[in-house]
């Protein structure tokens, strides 16, 4: 019987038996087999059963595509104790696996390779060993390869460079050994790699540095020796080499000058020597500037004999029997399940339609799940808020728990009576603040909901905390937002600063943290084609953030916009007290530009005088240009009295009694360029 005549038989005996598609049984079979192999016990997922369909939201952290094939599997942090089954295999079209933050143990099994659509792999985190397999090279959708805390052996596989889309490999805090594969400078999609806290050694590989799209190479605590490739100068911070005592390199600030010792023989991993400590060649992984000395008669003769040709003979024939068989699949593959399933990226996924979709603007997991807040769902377009505009802000309740350690105490920064502020580090690397607010805080009506998410959306300025996206979770009952980290605390930290106590701001970051709240202010009240002209209605200083290079960024802007006013009141009482609100809002109750320059120039003058609290007697010493007695002392008289003397004024301007004698926050850029050459 022919191979075409065969298929046919088999399909025929299918279709007359009626069978279930395959992702039908054999899929349930591979998830029980997972099952029982991750949760001996059946102690935490007892909502996977025999009789049950993994497709009906019954499953616990499974959840299916349009065509019910399992598409993912998170159960990260369930408290699972046991080991990975060769059986997950079985799950053909899974794209997304999320198992981190368990205890699971034992060795990766090599049939993992079998899920070629995967592209998400999260392992880390776990009590895991042995090797990394050296098949996972094959996995060629992987983008994302998080293995790192766990106890991997032996030494990263050449092969994890064939890996083209993979932009995380994560590999830190293992026991890792040999040199660094230079394979990986192929990765021309590679953004971030983690091999910190191993026991690698060798050079860096020269092929790395030139990875065209790598933005954080992280190799602390290791032995790695030689001289560093001078491209990685690129990656400035991004580069993290501590603890490598044997590196050298020129234009790295903690790395000595390389000497002639270092480079008596750069080619070649310290710890192999010569080759006489009883290792051969072939134990040797791939290092980017390894160059064996095929002179010598181990190397030049290990290709050649009887032994060599037998074993070459073996592979061809091995790989001429697993291409037939591959073929003969292949085609009842094809004849019986059709052409793969192909993710959209442009599709949006709702309550009703439970799928996967790719989107273009999350670094994290695209998957939207049934027991989402979903405002964008069934393709509604509220208020003139298209929805692609939204889209690619879209996160979901896995990746924020993830990104959070599910909400950790020690993640926390900030609580309030309706909101709580998490540190969190997403799936590339970056770490980010996500704000948790609750459900009854925002606008019941989804269209002005809507309308807020799209205002918070279109804020693009480099003195406005950056928003990254958003979360709602209707299980939760709360609204996440995602927003850029700003590393060095509140404007707040700066205040009442006690000399010895904190870090005094020298005068020169004052002028700069003042002209960028200005900026920021003006970029709010300016419309544009894409943005409304907006209010802030709530500065002060907990609401200007300073980043690393003491550059200000505004938050909540835009917030009040996606909040009740009950809840947007609750917080003006704080601003009140404080001082930042403008004195016409007792009479108006409206908030206007105007009361957010009087808010700035509050700001002002808490900069100048290094206090949070403001007495009226600073007011006066301005209006009489009596420095000393309105400039923060801990500065010691060194600041320009002429740039202190304009910014007085621009803060006296600016909190003046009567709203319409305030200038406009174009005209207070214009006054604070005069009041220095370089602002």
């Amino acid at each position: 019987m022919g191979i075409s005549a065969f298929v046919s038989y088999v399909l025929l005996i299918f279709t007359l038996f009626h069978a279930p598609p395959v992702h039908g049984h054999a899929e349930l079979r591979a998830l029980m087999d997972t099952k029982a192999s991750l949760d001996p016990a059946n102690t935490f997922l007892t909502s996977w059963t025999v009789s049950g369909d993994p497709c009906d939201d019954s499953f616990e952290g499974v959840v299916c595509n349009e065509k019910r094939q399992v598409a993912n599997i998170s159960l990260q942090g369930k408290g699972l104790s046991g080991t990975l089954s060769p059986a997950i295999a079985g799950l053909k079209h899974l794209t997304g696996l999320y198992l981190h933050y368990n205890s699971l143990y034992g060795e990766i099994p090599s049939d993992i390779s079998n899920l070629t659509e995967l592209s998400d792999l999260y392992l880390n985190v776990n009590n895991l060993s042995g090797n990394v397999p050296p098949e996972l090279g094959n996995m060629a959708s992987l983008q994302v390869l998080q293995l790192c805390c766990n106890q991997f052996t032996g030494s990263i596989p050449t092969q994890l460079g064939s890996l083209k889309k993979l932009s995380v490999l994560a590999l830190q805090s293992n026991q890792l050994s040999g040199a660094i594969p230079a394979s990986l400078g192929d990765l021309g999609l590679l953004v971030r790699l983690d091999l910190s806290f191993n026991h690698l050694f060798g050079s860096i590989p020269t092929s790395l540095a030139g990875a065209p799209l790598l933005e954080v190479l992280d190799v602390r605590n290791n032995t790695f020796s030689g001289d560093v490739p001078p491209a990685l100068k690129r990656l400035v911070g991004g580069f993290q080499y501590g603890n490598n005592p044997r590196l050298c390199g020129v234009g790295f600030s903690s790395l000595r000058a390389c000497s002639a010792l270092d480079h008596l023989n750069p080619s070649r991993p310290e710890p192999y020597g010569d080759g006489t400590a009883g290792l051969s060649t072939k134990d040797i992984p791939e290092s980017a500037n390894l160059k064996l000395n095929c002179g010598q008669t181990r190397c030049s003769n290990s290709s050649k004999g009887p032994q060599a040709s037998v074993v070459v003979g073996v592979i061809v024939v091995t790989l001429a029997l697993s291409a037939l068989g591959i073929l003969i699949f292949a085609q009842y593959r094809k004849q019986k399940l059709g052409s793969s399933f192909d993710i959209s990226d442009g599709r949006l996924c709702t309550d009703q339609a439970k799928e996967v979709y790719r989107k273009k603007g999350s670094p994290l997991v695209s998957l939207e799940y049934s027991n989402g807040w979903d405002p964008l769902a069934d393709g509604r377009n509220f208020g003139g808020c298209p929805q692609e505009d939204l889209q690619n802000f879209r996160f979901n309740l896995e990746e924020v728990e993830s990104a959070t350690q599910y909400f950790a105490e020690k993640n926390l920064l900030g609580k309030s009576n309706f909101s709580a502020i998490y540190r969190g580090i997403l799936r590339d690397g970056s770490v980010v603040a996500i704000k948790s607010i609750s459900k009854t805080s925002c606008k019941s009506e989804e269209a002005e909901f809507l309308k807020g998410l799209n205002i918070l959306a279109s804020l693009r300025h480099e003195n406005l905390v950056g928003l990254r996206g958003f979360c709602c979770s209707r299980g939760r009952g709360e609204c996440f937002l995602v927003y850029e980290f700003v590393p060095n605390g509140t404007l707040l930290h700066y205040l009442d600063v006690k000399e010895g106590d904190g870090q005094v701001l020298e005068w020169s970051p004052r002028v700069s943290i003042i002209n960028g709240i200005a900026r920021g202010i003006e970029y709010l009240h300016e419309g544009k084609v894409n943005k409304p002209a907006l209010v802030h209605q709530n500065i002060s200083a907990e609401k200007v953030l300073i980043d690393q290079q003491f550059k200000p960024l505004l938050s909540h802007s835009g917030l009040h916009k996606l909040l009740t006013n009950d809840i947007v009141f609750s917080a003006l009482k704080a601003s009140a007290a404080m001082g930042y609100l403008a004195p016409e809002y007792a009479n108006t109750g409206r908030f206007t530009e105007q009361s957010d320059v009087y808010a700035f120039g509050v700001l002002v003058f808490q900069i100048l005088s290094g206090k949070q609290k403001l007495a009226s007697s600073i007011r006066a010493a301005a209006e009489s240009c009596k420095f000393h007695d309105f400039i923060d002392t801990s500065l010691h008289g060194n600041f320009s009295e002429y740039e202190a003397a304009k910014l007085a004024k621009v803060a006296l301007m600016c909190t003046h009694e009567s709203p319409e004698q305030r200038p406009s926050m174009q005209a207070i850029i214009l006054e604070l360029g005069n009041c220095t050459n370089y602002l």
